[in-house]
C-alpha cells in the first residue's frame, strides 16, 4: 500500500512540475526573473530524487507564490548590485 502511495505522489509531483515549467515559460517577466524561477524548479526536481514528500511541499509553495505574483527579483536588472 505504501508503494502505491509513493507512486501516486510521484505522478502528482511529475504533473505539477510539468505545469510549473509551462507557467514559468509563459510568464511576462524579465529574463532574469524567469531564470531564477527555472533554477528553483530545477532544485525542486533534484530534491524529488531524494525526498519526494519534501519536494511536493516545496513545489506547492512555489506554485502558491506564482499564483500570488511573488517572484524573485531580477538580478540582471539595470541598477541592481
Amino acid at each position: 500500500m505504501e508503494r502505491d502511495d509513493q507512486l501516486e505522489l510521484y505522478g502528482f509531483v511529475a504533473d505539477r512540475l510539468k505545469d510549473a515549467h509551462a507557467r514559468v515559460r509563459t510568464l511576462q517577466v524579465p529574463e532574469g526573473v524567469r531564470m531564477a524561477l527555472t533554477r528553483k524548479l530545477l532544485v525542486i526536481t533534484a530534491a524529488a530524487k531524494h525526498d519526494l514528500a519534501d519536494a511536493a511541499r516545496r513545489l506547492e509553495r512555489f506554485m502558491r507564490d506564482l499564483d500570488e505574483g511573488r517572484y524573485p527579483e531580477d538580478v540582471h536588472a539595470e541598477g541592481s548590485p
